[in-house]
């Protein structure tokens, strides 16, 4: 009986892997490197798809607070996932799904099934060699699914191993890829390692033990880097570069320096001119096109722009994870890439929507003022999607501003929501409007549970995932910003969602339900009249977005908080010569 891996390796000999693994911290910009890897292989002409693996035992990431690892991405496929793979959708302009994140408890949940089944029938079930079998097959299997439009099978796998190494956790996953580097031979696997080169403020010496530590750890788990990634916060000297050459036993050529740059679209570029791509197709027997790389260049154009810009344009996002801004990646990348696009430097006043309650007032009144000081100051407001009742009401004091000063405003899942109670309470003098989320008892509950969730389970009970929106109406800003189009489709991650018996209510006060789904039964692009935008959306577009195609809805709020708007849909949407 033939081995089910041994049956992968004859027929897929020549894809090649990269495994990116971390140390001494974790946060150093493993996703950032490994997109940027990926980036500066597919602008060589190669078809590259990236997996991530995280090591903690929940399924997936869809209950984690935004607290705990950052935003929850979600996929084409409704996979709520870790926000790394946003990174690897923008920076590589794919479309992924939820097995290209892998977590323990994934791995461990299909051979518990196997196991109950009977696959194992007689045998003693294992880390070694089940579960590490188990992980380097859904790699093979994962790798050869195309994540490009042109539905080709990738060349090129990025692995990104989350955590540090030397963790209990993720020692299982290492032990997978010792045994994986010999199966796959040589030449077709290699490692980046990344490592934090601290440079103490009392000497201002760069220190290399943490690096040479974490190399040598890596070394007894029976991994080798090929590349040493070092994150540092200014340029490594060259002899920081010798001595770490020297312990870690790599050539010079092969410690990379990644110092803080002004703009991430700049990391792909600095490998590049440090020789990755010499060194990848060397070391992985790769041939490489030799042809000018149009793809760097748009790369290094938009970094070259985003240097140069000198007019300002300042949203307040109003959330209530605002502490952490990786609570909020998607949102501030959609922000950034449509400043760029209209040549605007973005500022972001993150507002902790709890801060503009009154009882902040009485409680904290500095805070409150604070709040509301750039709440005023700025020139849009954004309110993002999340979960829980804490900060509603804020939000809804922030919308209420918004709408009666005329301020630009993008309410996103929850924002639209909110938006469509605070109108009801103010305009439609509904006044204990309300979600039943937040209030149960509700006599006007304009926002309702949709019957997909099941109260009982909260993991992967939303609506999730790719649907269609379409438009109800010729003449919506929304729909001009989308190119005119009569249908999009756009990523949904949402539990609760308007209530559609309402909705004649609403528009005979001139707050339109422009867009709504197939059935027309979910209201999902809400715009008002007589404002410069006012415009919710119940989906998220901010998934989407990318550096050279930004969101239309984020992009409309920057354009309207520019002054652009209305000049921008005269010329027929399209932005005049930068």
């Amino acid at each position: 009986k033939v081995h089910l891996l041994d049956y992968f390796w004859s027929f897929h000999a020549m894809m090649k892997y990269i495994l990116v693994t971390g140390g001494v911290i974790s946060g150093i910009g493993k996703g950032i490197i490994a997109s940027s890897v990926g980036t500066i292989l597919k602008s060589c002409g190669l078809h590259v798809t990236a997996i991530k693996i995280d090591p903690y035992i929940n399924i997936d990431a869809g209950t984690f607070s935004p607290y705990e690892h950052g935003e929850v991405f979600v996929l084409d496929d409704g996979g709520e996932v870790d926000l790394d793979l946003g990174n690897y959708e923008r920076f590589l302009d794919i479309r992924l799904t939820r097995d290209n994140n892998l977590t323990t408890g994934k791995i461990y949940q299909s051979v518990i099934n196997k196991e109950r089944r009977g696959d194992y029938l007689g045998k003693t079930v294992q880390v070694v060699p089940h579960i590490t079998d188990a992980i380097q097959e859904w790699v093979v299997k994962q790798a050869k699914v195309p994540v490009d439009v042109d539905d080709v099978e990738p060349q090129v796998c990025v692995i990104e191993l989350g955590g540090t190494v030397g963790d209990i956790e993720s020692m299982p996953f290492i032990e997978a890829f010792r045994q994986f580097q010999f199966k796959v031979k040589r030449e077709n696997f290699c490692n980046i390692h990344v490592s934090l080169i601290p440079q103490p403020s009392a000497t201002g010496e760069q220190k290399t033990k943490p690096t040479q530590n974490s190399v040598r750890e890596l070394r007894g788990l029976g991994l080798s880097p090929d590349l040493i990634m070092c994150r540092c916060s200014a340029a490594l000297e060259n002899s920081v570069k010798e001595k770490i050459s020297m312990f870690c036993h790599v050539e010079p050529e092969q410690v990379i320096c990644v110092h803080d740059v002004s703009s991430i679209y700049r990391v792909p570029l600095l490998l590049e001119n440090q020789g990755v791509v010499g060194y990848l197709s060397r070391r992985l027997n790769m041939p490489i096109e030799a042809r000018p790389r149009k793809m760097l260049t748009k790369w290094k154009e938009m970094s070259d722009r985003s240097d140069r810009l000198l007019e300002h344009c300042s949203i307040a996002l109003v959330g209530k994870y605002t502490k952490f801004s990786d609570s909020y990646a998607s949102v501030i990348k959609a922000l950034e890439h449509s400043a760029l696009a209209i040549s605007h430097k973005l500022e972001v006043k993150y507002i902790d929507s709890a801060y503009l309650e009154p009882s902040t007032l009485q409680e904290e009144p500095v805070k409150y003022h604070e709040a509301w000081q750039k709440l005023c100051s700025a020139d849009g407001i954004l309110v993002p999607g999340g979960f829980g009742v804490r900060g509603t009401e804020g939000k809804i004091h922030a919308i209420n501003w918004a709408r009666n000063q005329k301020k630009p405003f993008l309410g996103v899942c929850l924002g639209m929501q909110l938006a469509v109670c605070e109108f009801a309470r103010n305009m439609l003098g509904w006044k204990d409007a309300n979600s039943t989320e937040f209030d149960p008892d509700s006599k006007h509950p304009v926002v309702i549970d949709m019957p997909e969730h099941n109260p009982g389970q909260m993991g992967g009970t939303m609506r999730l995932g790719k649907r269609r929106t379409i438009f109800k109406t010729n003449n919506s800003v929304l729909r001009k910003l989308y190119g005119d189009a009569e249908y999009v489709d756009e990523r949904h991650r949402h539990r609760f969602e308007v209530n559609p018996e309402l909705k004649s209510h609403f528009e005979e006060m001139g707050f339109r339900f422009v867009g709504q789904d197939v059935e027309g039964e979910r209201m999902e692009v809400i715009e008002l009249d007589d404002h410069p935008y006012f415009v919710g959306v119940q989906y998220h577009p901010e998934f989407t977005s990318r550096p050279i195609k930004p969101s239309p809805p984020y992009l409309g709020l920057l354009l309207a908080a520019a002054g652009k708007l209305q000049s921008y849909l005269q010329k027929g949407c399209r932005l005049s010569p930068r």
